[in-house]
């Protein structure tokens, strides 16, 4: 049911935000060079490696030497891609990740696989189910809450998984993404 549920919001959302998605993808490329999206490789579920599509907020080649978090104030990001992140609208091309099956609307986020690789035993519970353009994490703080909150509150999800939670924290997800709370 899930699954199913999954595609036909994905296909829906994707058919309503083209327009946006292509307008979006015009101004990064006008704002400067390089590609419009950013691939990445992400832990999805039981650490199988996907690559993660975004649309890109930093300066072209700003993972040259490896990946880094994002910190407050980052100066790799771009003007545009502050406006994107504070919005979510960066994770906007996740939903074509959803229909091809490596993620799902609501579970944990999607990990980098050098944090995967340090996790200890507890926080691998993390990776038991699809990754989730949004969660409880993304609720419940955002860029706010530290790995490891993130990590007990994905762990937390996975062991009450309803159809009715997934759609409090999908219903939550809006709220927060129009306040802008805790994004940076």
């Amino acid at each position: 049911m899930k699954r199913l549920f999954d595609i036909i919001t994905c296909l829906l959302a994707v058919i309503l935000l083209m327009p946006l998605a292509l307008l979006i993808a015009a101004a990064i490329a006008f704002e400067s060079q390089g590609g419009v999206f950013f691939l990445q490789d992400r832990a999805g579920i039981n650490g199988k490696v996907f690559k993660i599509f975004k649309f890109r907020t930093m300066i072209p080649d700003a993972e040259d030497k490896g990946p880094l978090l994002a910190v407050r104030g980052d100066p790799r990001v771009t003007r545009l891609g502050r406006l994107l992140r504070r919005w979510s609208l960066d994770e906007l091309p996740q939903l074509f990740n959803i229909l091809r099956g490596e993620m799902s609307l609501v579970g944990p986020r999607p990990e980098i696989i050098p944090i995967v690789k340090g996790y200890s035993r507890w926080q691998r519970k993390a990776l038991q189910v699809k990754p989730g353009l949004t969660g409880i994490s993304q609720v419940m703080g955002r860029d706010d809450l530290s790995m490891e909150t993130k990590l007990r509150l994905d762990i937390y999800y996975i062991r009450h998984q309803r159809f009715c939670f997934d759609m409090w924290i999908i219903w939550k997800t809006g709220v927060i993404v129009l306040t802008g709370k805790g994004a940076f």
